[in-house]
C-alpha cells in the first residue's frame, strides 16, 4: 500500500516573513542637520571670535573639527541600521537639549550652550534611527565633551595647583643639569629674565587637549586587550604632565638662550607644536612598553605552566 507523499518543503520561520525595517530617508536627516546649523552657526561665530581665538581654548576648533569627523567616518554604519526610532528616550533627550540651548543661549551659558550639541545630536540620532545607531556615535559625541569651555571658577580653582607643580618640576630639572635658575610660586627666574608660567602653558585646557589626543589615539589603534586599553587611558594624566613640563622647560631654555623676544615671538609656538608632538611621542612610548610587557606576560605564563 502506497504512502501519502508528504511535501518536503519547510515553512519559512514567522519571522523571515516578517518585512524588515527600512533605512531612515535622507530627509529626515537633512532637516535635523539644517536645524542644528541654524542654531550654532552664530554660536560657533562668536566662539571663533571670542573665547577660541585666546590661548587658553584654541583647543575647541580643533577638537570640534576631529569630533565631527568621527561622527562622519561612523554615518555610512549609521546609515545602513534599520530605522527602530526610540522616542521613549529620545524626545526626554531632546527636551533637556533644547532647554540647555535657550538657557546658554540667553543667559550667555557656555557650558550650556555648547554641551546642549551633545544631547540634539543624541536626541536626532534615537527619533530617527534608534538605540542602536548610539553604539556607533557613542565615541564621537564624547569627544565633543572636550570642547566646552568650563566655568572661570572651575579652571580657576584646578589650574593654580597644576601651574605650581609644572613650575616645581621645570625648575628642578633645569637646576639639575645645570642651568641658574629659581622659583617663586609660578614664576621662574633664569639667568637675567623672569617667566610666568600662564594658564595656556600648564592649565586645564591643555590637560585637557592632550586627554582627548590620547583618546584619539586609542579609538584610532582600537587595541583589543582590556587591561592595554586601560592602562594607557590611566596614563595619559601623567603624559599629558610630562608634556606639560617639556614645554615648560623648551620656553624657558629658549629665553635663556635667545633673549625675551624669542620666548614671546614664533618660537613661543613653536613650543606649543613641541608640546602636542611631545605628548604623541610619549603615548606611542608608553603603548609600545605596555604591549612589551603584556607580551612578556603572556610569553612567561605558558613556561610557568610548563
Amino acid at each position: 500500500m502506497s504512502q501519502p507523499i508528504q511535501d518536503s518543503t519547510t515553512p519559512e520561520p514567522e519571522a523571515a516573513l516578517q518585512p524588515q525595517a527600512a533605512a531612515v530617508p535622507l530627509t529626515p536627516w537633512l532637516i535635523a542637520g539644517a536645524g542644528l546649523l541654524a542654531m550654532y552657526v552664530p554660536t560657533f561665530w562668536d566662539l571663533m571670535h571670542g573665547i577660541w581665538s585666546t590661548d587658553q581654548q584654541g583647543h575647541g576648533p580643533i577638537v570640534l573639527g576631529i569630533g565631527l569627523w568621527l561622527l562622519w567616518r561612523k554615518w555610512p554604519d549609521v546609515r545602513a541600521l534599520p530605522s527602530q526610532p526610540a522616542r521613549g528616550v529620545g524626545w526626554p533627550v531632546f527636551v533637556i537639549g533644547l532647554l540647555l540651548y535657550l538657557v546658554g543661549r540667553s543667559q550667555d551659558i557656555l557650558l550650556f550652550e555648547v554641551g546642549a550639541l551633545i544631547w540634539l545630536i543624541a536626541a536626532v540620532t534615537l527619533l530617527l534611527s534608534g538605540a542602536r545607531a548610539m553604539k556607533h556615535l557613542w565615541f564621537g559625541l564624547f569627544f565633543l565633551l572636550f570642547m566646552i569651555p568650563l566655568p572661570g571658577v572651575v579652571v580657576d580653582a584646578l589650574t593654580q595647583p597644576m601651574k605650581l607643580a609644572v613650575s616645581y618640576v621645570a625648575e628642578f630639572v633645569l637646576h639639575g643639569v645645570g642651568y641658574p635658575i629659581s622659583r617663586t610660586g609660578v614664576v621662574l627666574q633664569v639667568g637675567q629674565y623672569q617667566l610666568l608660567v600662564a594658564d595656556a602653558c600648564a592649565g586645564l585646557h591643555t590637560l585637557f587637549t592632550l586627554e582627548a589626543l590620547g583618546l584619539l589615539y586609542l579609538n584610532l589603534v582600537r587595541h583589543e586587550s582590556v587591561a592595554r586599553n586601560v592602562a594607557l587611558a590611566t596614563l595619559i594624566v601623567p603624559i599629558s604632565f610630562t608634556a606639560n613640563v617639556i614645554r615648560v622647560m623648551v620656553l624657558t631654555l629658549i629665553t635663556y638662550h635667545f633673549g625675551d623676544e624669542a620666548g614671546q615671538g614664533f618660537l613661543h609656538g613653536f613650543a606649543g607644536m613641541v608640546l602636542f608632538m611631545a605628548a604623541l611621542l610619549l603615548i606611542i612610548g608608553t603603548d609600545s612598553v605596555l604591549r612589551w610587557l603584556l607580551a612578556s606576560r603572556t610569553n612567561a605564563a605558558p613556561s610557568q605552566a610548563a
